[in-house]
């Protein structure tokens, strides 16, 4: 525990001669749930952009067609046998 306190530079308050775990684990709660937090709301902002790409990857996939129709042109034995008559 000490080398952790000296790790982070912790002081002891005023009055104290060692940095007690309640003072030191105060803080610790503090900073790792505004972490926790922080890290959530990151995430989400992460996972909707990734939901919007993949929206507009698959809008400008459905916007392309993946084969082409050409008009039929009259040929073969019906359209020679129409056409003379």
């Amino acid at each position: 525990f000490l080398e952790t306190t000296a790790y982070f530079c912790m002081k002891p308050k005023m009055g104290e001669k060692e940095v007690s775990p309640h003072s030191f684990f105060s803080i610790w709660h503090e900073f790792s749930s505004d972490f926790k937090d922080f890290w959530k709301k990151e995430n989400k902002l992460i996972l909707q952009e990734r939901v919007k790409e993949a929206e507009e990857v698959c809008r400008q996939k459905k916007g392309k067609s993946l084969y082409n129709i050409r008009p039929k042109h009259d040929s073969g034995i019906v359209s020679n046998n129409c056409s003379n008559t």
